[in-house]
């Protein structure tokens, strides 16, 4: 593993951490991993905290590993305040456990909106950061929108239409899901897991069994493990035709969004009448899955497949040949490669702008290192590049739905895991989902969750937008927003 290597070795080994190692480390070695982030040695893969600790999972190449470090007084050296992509995680550790990230410039609250304890105080006394200049102004959106819409505050300054600065504040659908988690049985913490961001249902499901079954030592069945990469295609393709409609709709090119919503909407039907739910909630347990699917089902995917393969060219021709509709999309909310190599966003935003990552393929997780399957990337990083990679990926996805319904293996599909109770054991799992990698670690006492923690991509897209919009004019941040579709759910918890 490298360096990765080298800085656990001056660690202590937690043996009941798999599939990945952990190890607890000295304050000089943690910020060791810090430099090592922020010279773009190391890729970081979260940030988190508990009462008494501070975990921060790195990536080097394809190997993984978790460093530990213990907070005296509650304070541990910041990440942040070297590597920019852990400021808001820091802010989140400092509001949910009183973790204080030593040398961290902004320690503003994140989560916390002035309404947590006995000092309270207005939502309007946040402080947002200065700007300075003649004739700027500045134009405050939500957190409630116009439309059916997960709240958030943008703080625009601009200079008469071009956007100079964007200030984001979020928070506003934290649902405390850590303090949820503790105490909780598994089958209980899948479902919340599932219900962090319902667009990802599938994707967190997966991710936190895949944690479970890594810490218990459970390998579920290769029929329910095929079964598990059907339903993640299927919903990243109503995710991705979904999102190229919303896209263009944005830009006013609505028969776009009308042709993408009848494909979408056959999707969601499809995943009704076979896995009995339209976003598959609550279909994949640590073991398996609750569901299988008969021959009529298969024989059903395999023509929604089909259908949607024929029509896709088609779409895609519209996309490209409308002259007006590429008028607003290329060269708009430019991500520069230089930054996505940075903050390592997952998904689109950083294959749009030339981060050649995919958990499916440099992870490896079953079955896709049995698939075969392309990850398109491309580098112009500008709302247009982010709508090639989704329909590039479309196609992807239905070559491996083919794929997985053509070589479905038979047998059971859920291994149990009750009666499986040791002392502790602890789990970490890394998946694909629509937006990028999603990251769940956890830790199991007795058969019940003592701690876990949650990830989405859109805690390192977020702080990108703010970047993309900028020498924009204010009129271009809805296609750019929508271009990202970060999850506030999946970001706020």
């Amino acid at each position: 593993m490298g360096v990765l290597a080298d800085i656990l070795g001056a660690g202590g080994r937690v043996a009941a951490h798999r599939p990945w190692p952990r190890a607890e480390v000295d304050s000089a070695t943690w910020q060791r991993a810090a430099a090592a982030l922020a010279d773009g040695v190391l890729t970081l893969l979260s940030v988190w905290g508990e009462p008494g600790w501070a975990h921060m999972a790195l990536l080097d190449g394809r190997e993984a590993a978790v460093l530990s470090i213990a907070c005296m007084e509650s304070r541990y050296p910041s990440v942040g305040s070297v590597h920019p992509p852990a400021i808001r995680l820091e802010r989140m550790m400092r509001d949910l456990f009183g973790l204080e990230p030593v040398g961290l410039g902004d320690t503003r609250p994140w989560l916390d909106h002035g309404r947590w304890g006995e000092d309270q105080a207005p939502a309007a006394s946040y402080p947002f950061l200065p700007v300075h200049g003649d004739a700027l102004h500045q134009v405050p959106v939500g957190p409630v929108h116009a439309g059916i819409i997960e709240p958030g505050h943008f703080r625009f300054t601009c200079d008469g239409e071009t956007v100079v600065r964007l200030e984001q504040r979020l928070g506003y659908t934290h649902k405390g899901v850590d303090l949820l988690m503790a105490g909780a049985t598994l089958d209980r913490a899948v479902r919340l897991a599932g219900r962090v961001s319902g667009d990802s249902t599938v994707a967190y499901a997966l991710a936190f069994s895949r944690a479970a079954e890594a810490a218990l030592g459970i390998i579920a069945p290769p029929r329910a493990v095929w079964l598990r990469a059907v339903m993640a295609e299927l919903e990243r393709l109503a995710n991705h035709i979904g999102d190229v409609g919303g896209i263009c709709n944005d830009a006013s090119f609505g028969i776009m969004l009308a042709h993408c919503a009848v494909w979408r909407e056959r999707v969601l039907r499809a995943a009704a009448e076979c896995f009995g739910h339209r976003l598959m909630m609550d279909r994949i347990v640590p073991g398996g899955v609750t569901v299988d699917l008969n021959p009529e089902h298969v024989l059903q995917l395999e023509r929604l497949a089909e259908d949607i393969g024929k029509a896709l060219p088609a779409l895609t021709k519209l996309y490209d040949d409308t002259p007006s509709l590429q008028d607003r999309t290329v060269s708009t909310g430019i991500l520069k490669p230089d930054l996505a190599r940075r903050f390592a966003p997952g998904g689109y935003v950083g294959r749009a702008s030339g981060r050649d990552f995919d958990a499916r393929r440099d992870l490896a997780y079953a079955p896709y290192d049995r698939l075969t399957f392309t990850v398109p990337v491309l580098t112009q990083g500008d709302v247009n590049a982010r709508v090639w990679i989704r329909l590039k990926e479309i196609t992807e996805s239905l070559s491996l739905l083919t794929q997985l319904l053509d070589g479905l293996p038979a047998g059971p599909i859920a291994e149990p895991v009750t009666g499986i109770a040791p002392d502790i054991a602890e789990g970490m799992a890394v998946v694909e989902a629509f937006r990028g990698d999603l990251l769940v670690w956890l830790r199991i006492e007795g058969g019940v969750v003592q701690r876990c923690h949650l990830r989405d991509a859109s805690c390192f897209q977020f702080p990108l937008l703010e970047a993309v919009i900028e020498g924009n004019i204010i009129a271009d941040f809805p296609i750019c927003n929508k271009s990202f579709n970060c999850s506030y759910s999946g970001h706020d918890l």
